[in-house]
């Protein structure tokens, strides 16, 4: 019996040792090679950006994208809208299915207007986030020149849909989930907008959202920052808090685009580096880790990406932007990261598309 409960001790050691282990292994994530049927397009007729994928009880891998008409330029802020493509591949070739969350009506917080989707499944049910905006519904944008319409862009909240199946139907909102502040000294007193999400081990919800403020007193407002916010359920009540993440001294909006999530006993994030805030690459992708969600710091290898992507054939094709990373896991393991993807032609005009990006693990 002594001899039992001395080898069962040891046991008990040996499997307490390899979990502290594993749950304080450093995470180092490489981007792979990517294969030409991992480059999703709208071709010559749309604009596609940022997308998030889940994997269905099907079987199917269900990609949710913001896309626009193509000749209205660089239309995201007016004209956008969410749709669905399906997969046997989270690395493609992606077929387009379906509208998800098109327009509604200008009488609705999201009604003209939808973008920048990320899907979860938590607990059995699909979880679409994404901002939404309504205005006055006009297209201000010409070819070569970014122009905003400020109606759309300052009426900017965030919503979240939900479903059973990732076919559908989803359910809309009519409140957004995440609202402007207030407090006009608060943080997000003007917009909100890009949410990531994910689930800690305690089961509450941490969300990293794009806020900016009314300090500046200009039609853009500002500053641009990144806040936090928790709930015990995915569909809120949200709590915020009063500071923000992702800050770097002597830099204004260092940062945007977090895309969160947990792995390996941390809280993980890949943010994009506006300006080489972060590392000596300038505009690039960068990696951020956290024990509690609240105070992130980069990675010890924080480069995950400069402006373009390796292909398959030996290629090396060089971007304008990489943005909007959204990682995807399965069994709790990043496999594929989605990036929307652009360049500019001699013209001016924008050439977008997003691209699915497999992910090597090197513990």
């Amino acid at each position: 019996m002594k001899n039992l409960l001395i080898i069962a001790t040891l046991t008990l050691l040996i499997v307490s040792c390899h979990h502290n282990k594993t749950q304080n292994t450093a995470l180092n994530l490489k981007f792979g090679t990517v294969a030409r049927q991992s480059i999703f397009s709208g071709g010559d007729t749309l604009t596609h950006w940022g997308a998030s994928i889940v994997k269905g009880e099907d079987g199917l891998y269900h990609m949710y994208y913001s896309r626009w008409k193509k000749d209205l330029n660089w239309a995201w802020v007016t004209h956008s809208e969410i749709a669905h493509a399906v997969a046997k591949s989270p690395f493609g070739p992606f077929e387009h299915k379906n509208v998800t969350l098109p327009v509604r009506g200008a009488e609705y917080w999201d009604g003209l207007c939808t973008h920048n989707p990320t899907v979860h499944k938590f607990e059995g049910k699909y979880y679409l986030y994404y901002m939404g905006n309504t205005g006055n519904g006009k297209n201000l944008c010409i070819p070569g020149k970014i122009i905003y319409n400020w109606e759309h862009r300052n009426n900017q909240r965030i919503g979240v849909a939900v479903a059973d199946d990732p076919n559908g139907p989803w359910k809309r909102m009519d409140t957004p989930l995440i609202d402007v502040s207030k407090d006009s000294t608060a943080m997000d007193a003007l917009l909100v907008s890009n949410p990531s999400i994910t689930q800690g081990p305690d089961g509450n919800y941490l969300m990293v959202y794009k806020a900016v403020g009314k300090k500046k007193k200009r039609i853009s407002g500002g500053p641009v920052v990144h806040c936090v916010a928790t709930s015990d359920s995915p569909t809120g009540p949200f709590k915020k808090y009063d500071f923000p993440v992702f800050t770097a001294d002597g830099h204004d909006f260092p940062a945007e685009d977090p895309s969160i999530w947990y792995q390996n006993g941390k809280y993980r994030a890949i943010v994009k580096d506006m300006h080489g805030a972060f590392t000596s690459e300038g505009q690039a992708l960068v990696y951020f880790e956290s024990k509690d969600g609240f105070d992130w710091k980069l990675a010890p290898k924080p480069l995950a990406s400069k402006l373009q992507i390796k292909l398959k054939d030996g290629n090396v094709m060089k971007l304008n932007h990489l943005e909007r990373p959204q990682m995807y896991l399965e069994d709790g393991k990043a496999i594929a990261i989605v990036c929307a993807a652009d360049t500019i032609d001699s013209d001016g005009v924008i050439h977008s598309w997003n691209v699915q990006i497999p992910i090597i693990t090197e513990e």
